[in-house]
């Protein structure tokens, strides 16, 4: 699950030479932003116009966006940025999409669950998920706006109903859950963060976010204490968020990292990067739930293999059962949503 998103940051402030970074060596791809001038939006556009696997990057919002890609197109990288503002603009920024990412809607706020945010949230993601199926049906969804757990099935859904849907192709970010895992491990252990790849399965909401500590490398002897406060502080990061803001905010900056991180990958795996594998929300079998969070292996058509759960411990195979009902809950509540409204 590593990703080479900064190392590909600093192919950009290389010399040319014969054998630096060569924007002809790889193919051309646009990437869309919806939700591009809010708070995970704009530092998202950032780093998307930093990456070099951009060749043009479409930012959109009901507002402020033509701010925002003025500001990002200043930036000497590869990427041509335009901003699109509006419901009549939103069809120009998703034709011919490769990548689209969708940090859209309302922040959480003290006190709030993410089951909160499903109303509004909800709405706007099935509004904008059905101009997807419309003007650009076979692009790669990345899924960041909350409720993931249910948000991802609303996406099928509407896809269905279009006659587009491709499981492949579409996927909840759980990036950030798998970024706290590896840095909260890191701390614990003692092992230099850059090292350390943490495994975590399940969905991207409280309980049913599980880090498989078993499985982290390097090993670390742990104790079982150690594993239980690492897995509670892993599920409850976005609250520790939220609260050190104090209602100012929650989780952008280490949100819109992770979403570049995933971008990344998809892009990768669209150009035939092999072995570009990372944990995501997806339409999986791997357990009874028709969605699940595990490690995938991503392709020229987006999903290419849901690896498995791998061995876990006793504490681990607990909390999967602990989880499993919850996130069923969150995934119906998403499909009730889709086919009622």
């Amino acid at each position: 699950m590593r990703s080479s998103l900064l190392r590909s940051v600093k192919t950009l402030a290389r010399p040319t030479t014969a054998r630096a970074y060569s924007v002809d060596s790889v193919p051309s791809r646009k990437v869309t932003v919806l939700g591009a001038a809010g708070g995970i939006g704009q530092p998202l556009s950032l780093l998307m116009k930093l990456n070099p696997l951009v060749s043009q990057l479409a930012l959109y919002d009901i507002g402020g966006t033509p701010g925002v890609a003025a500001d990002v197109s200043h930036i000497n990288s590869r990427s041509e940025v335009a901003g699109y503002m509006g419901d009549d603009q939103l069809g120009l920024a998703l034709e011919g999409s490769d990548v689209v990412i969708i940090p859209a809607g309302v922040p959480r706020k003290p006190g709030m669950t993410r089951d909160d945010l499903f109303n509004i949230n909800a709405g706007i993601v099935k509004s904008l998920c059905t101009a997807i199926a419309k003007y650009c049906p076979h692009a790669i969804v990345n899924m960041i706006s909350n409720p993931v757990n249910s948000t991802v099935p609303i996406a099928a859904e509407v896809f269905k109903k279009a006659g587009i849907y491709d499981e492949k192709k579409l996927f909840g970010v759980t990036t950030l859950d798998v970024v706290r895992a590896k840095t909260f491990y890191a701390g614990k252990a003692n092992v230099n963060v850059a090292e350390v790849n943490v495994p975590v399965v399940g969905g991207h909401a409280g309980v049913t976010i599980l880090p498989l500590f078993s499985q982290a490398t390097p090993k670390a002897n742990l104790s079982q204490e150690d594993i239980q406060a690492l897995t509670k502080r892993t599920q409850d990061g976005g609250t520790e968020v939220v609260e050190a803001k104090a209602g100012k905010g929650s989780a952008t900056l280490s949100m819109a990292y992770a979403g570049a991180i995933f971008a990344d990958a998809c892009l990768k795996g669209l150009n035939g990067v092999p072995d570009v594998v990372e944990c995501s929300y997806v339409q999986s079998t791997i357990t009874e739930l028709p969605f699940f969070a595990s490690k995938v292996r991503l392709g020229k058509n987006g999903v290419e293999e849901v690896l498995g759960l791998g061995p876990l411990s006793d504490y681990e195979k607990e909390g999967l059962e602990k989880l499993k009902p919850e996130l069923k809950s969150s995934i119906e509540k998403g499909i009730e949503f889709a086919k009622k409204n």
